[in-house]
Parts: C-alpha cells; structure tokens; sequence
C-alpha cells in the first residue's frame, strides 16, 4: 500500500515537471579511422515551485544524449528556498572561471539574466532576480554557479532562527537582537 502511494506522488511530481535542452554540442574523437561524431546536452528541468536540477548526456545520437540529461538532470534536483516571487537574498557562486551573481527584485522586474542562468532560475520557480555573469560564458560552468548560487539560498525564518531575531528584522533589516 505504502510502496504504491510512493509510486503515485513520484508519476504525480514526474509529470508537472517541466525540460529544457539548453546546448546540444557536437563533439569530435580523431582516431585511426577517422573522426568519431558524438553529442554532448545539457539540460534543466524544474518544476517552478522551487525544485531544479541539471544534466549533462553524452552519445552518439543525439536523441540519446537528451535523454540522458534529463535522467541525469533529475536525479540532481535540488531544493531552492522561494520567497514571494523572487530569492530571500543576494547570493553569489564560482565554477571554475564562471561565477554568476543573483539579487532579488520587484515584483514585475522579470529575471533580467542570460540564456543559461535564466532557464535555471525560470524552471526553479524564481520570476523576479537580477543576475550578472562574470568570467567564462560557458554554459555549463554557468549552469553548474546558477546551482551553487542556489544551494547557497537560506529562508527567511531559518535566518531568522539562527541570528535570534524576528523574520521582519531579517526581511527588512531593522537591526539588533530580538531579547537585547
């Protein structure tokens, strides 16, 4: 009984999630015999309600590849804490020689970002952020920054607890300790 509600919320999440190839790259291996043509994806899938992941698949077809993105972009998928329409704070993360920076913004801002960090942050739920990539452009070193970026995320009422203040105070920056 148990085994087969667990079966049905996973069919239930599978199908609301929500694929997005974001590169199909066309790889060369130089052998004996030639050039050996392979495809390399990535991919994003999220659910807008504050979980994404990415995947990256490697094969000879492309077909092939995609799928084995998505399969690999699903068993990455992270939690991102939302906080009304945008992200609790500023957050900043590096990959290699790409690092990407995420700000919260107004309700009706939109997410002023590039192609690769704003599939992320689209599928992640966020609707509101101002984002700047600095360093490398490559996508998946920005694509693997978004997600640190993310990971990084605290909620509100979690910040709240571990400072000792109220969540206004956190929200809103009011200063000083809530028993002092």
């Amino acid at each position: 009984m148990e085994q087969i509600l667990e079966e049905e919320i996973e069919r239930q999440e599978s199908s609301e999630i929500e694929e997005r190839i974001v590169e199909i790259r066309r790889t060369a291996k130089v052998t004996k015999g030639g050039k050996t043509l392979s495809f390399r994806v990535l991919a994003v899938v999220g659910n807008r309600k504050g979980k994404v992941g990415i995947g990256i698949g490697k094969a000879r077809e492309v077909p092939d590849a995609i799928k084995k993105a998505i399969a690999a972009a699903k068993a990455s998928m992270i939690e991102v804490p939302l906080y009304k329409h945008t992200i609790p704070h500023e957050t900043e993360a590096k990959q290699d020689a790409s690092r990407v920076l995420i700000k919260p913004a107004a309700p009706g801002t939109g997410i002023i970002a590039g192609a690769v960090v704003r599939a992320v942050l689209e599928l992640a739920g966020v609707r509101n952020a101002l984002t700047k990539s600095l360093g490398s452009t490559n996508p998946v070193n920005l694509a693997i920054a978004t997600i640190k970026a993310l990971q990084n995320l605290v909620p509100p009422d979690k910040a709240a607890k571990l400072r000792d203040v109220s969540i206004s105070q956190v929200l809103y920056g009011q200063g000083g300790r809530k028993n002092g």
